[in-house]
């Protein structure tokens, strides 16, 4: 069961990916979370706060799986880089109003502290592909060395595009299967090509 203040966490992320920071009230916030306003100056002290938090909490759980990942001992490191693939594919499609926020922050973001958190994690997660590639092309797993910053562009431009263009394709395909399956399908086989993409970009042969 959630507690208040995830409860509020979560309405206020819906409104902000549906309405935006500035489209949302305070008071519409309470009444999706169907707590007293006077709760949220509470856990949060403001909206902006709150907006803070929010960010600082979805990101804080997508670093925790890194790290998780990049100290494994019992994958080689293109398994990892599987694994980070899976788990921020899985993040992208079931938290889609959280990156739907990311996205539009990235491009009108006024929150010096939210910039700077954005910031601090993308270059986390440069310097946790950095360290897979540099013990992949050591131990010889890897074969090519590709400038790091564009890998990372790879997986997350590749996945948020995707993730926005569903509706679009599904429409292309004059796909008529339920919304879940079509889900299930569309995603399994985006995976696969950002897998295929990077393996081709690492020089990563499978029978190595």
């Amino acid at each position: 069961m959630l507690s208040k203040e995830e409860n509020i966490l979560y309405a206020a992320e819906k409104l902000f990916a549906e309405l935006g920071f500035e489209g949302t009230s305070t008071r519409e916030i309470a009444k999706a979370a169907n707590v007293n306003i006077s709760m949220i100056s509470y856990y949060f002290g403001s909206k902006e706060k709150l907006y803070e938090k929010l960010v600082e909490y979805r990101m804080n759980e997508g670093q925790f799986f890194s790290k998780d990942i990049l100290e494994r001992t019992d994958i080689n490191e293109w398994e990892k880089i599987e694994k980070i693939v899976d788990q921020f594919a899985g993040r992208v499609r079931n938290h889609k109003c959280f990156y739907r926020i990311m996205q539009r922050e990235q491009l009108h973001t006024k929150n010096p502290q939210i910039v700077e958190f954005l910031k601090q994690t993308k270059m986390g997660f440069i310097a946790m592909y950095s360290k897979i590639l540099e013990s992949g092309l050591e131990k010889g797993i890897f074969t090519k060395n590709p400038p790091i910053y564009l890998l990372h562009a790879t997986v997350s431009g590749t996945l948020f595009y995707a993730s926005n263009a569903k509706e679009m394709y599904k429409e292309f395909l004059n796909d008529t299967e339920d919304e879940e399956v079509f889900d299930e399908k569309y995603y399994s086989e985006l995976n696969k090509h950002i897998k295929y993409l990077l393996k081709d970009l690492l020089g990563y042969e499978e029978n190595k």
